[in-house]
């Protein structure tokens, strides 16, 4: 829904939510007080548990939003792949070079992933949002590894190979550049290590 076109109740709650996000990211869950969130939000305690029961309600409602929005980002890279081609290896090497121009984009370096965060401090979460992140991790790996099955069948590899695994690869390299550009200060590690990837896709189905 368009800013403009939201009540101020929702105006609040993505509000809190994004406050929420980057204090969850850069200094964890547990360091988060609803005090904080309060504060930098500019409302009242009662106005937090308006829209959240607990500090759990605001990881679920946060985590939704989050894997929304990223499903919306993957969901159009996809389209736009599967428009440039009907080649299934194709699209997929389109899909990819669309990634790493999407993270080349990026002005700054990245802050962090939700599910990273939320797999890191695992104990502080409850069964529901753990739930959620293994669902959220699972998804991903189905939603390549289709991609994965349709160019086998038309590009056999031309190594073994575990397509599971390689479905979850793409998933580790976005995590794992996420971690080493911002220990390395370098913004641009991220679109070269899709890219890097690419390739290994590209070797493995003889492109």
């Amino acid at each position: 829904m368009a800013p403009e076109l939201r009540t101020k109740g929702e105006r609040t709650r993505e509000r809190i939510l994004d406050v929420a996000q980057d204090a969850i990211i850069h200094k964890g869950f547990a360091a988060t007080s609803i005090e904080e969130l309060v504060e930098a939000a500019g409302i009242t305690k009662s106005g937090f548990f308006y829209h959240f029961r607990d500090k759990n309600d605001l990881a679920r409602q946060l985590f939704e939003r989050f894997m929304d929005e990223d499903n919306a980002i993957l969901d159009t890279l996809t389209t736009r792949a599967r428009t440039l081609s009907e080649d299934p290896l194709q699209s997929l090497l389109i899909f990819l070079n669309l990634y790493a121009e999407t993270m080349d984009e990026m002005p700054d370096l990245h802050p962090g992933c939700l599910v990273a965060a939320i797999t890191y401090q695992e104990q502080m979460f409850d069964r529901e949002v753990r739930q959620m992140n293994r669902e959220s991790v699972l998804g991903l790996r189905a939603r390549f590894r289709e991609w994965l099955d349709e160019i086998g069948r038309k590009h056999p590899p031309k190594i073994a190979t575990d397509l599971d695994a390689l479905a979850d690869q793409l998933t580790t390299v976005v995590e794992g550049s996420i971690i080493l550009s911002r220990a390395l200060a370098d913004p641009g590690l991220m679109g070269r290590q899709m890219r890097l990837f690419r390739d290994h896709v590209k070797l493995i189905f003889g492109a």
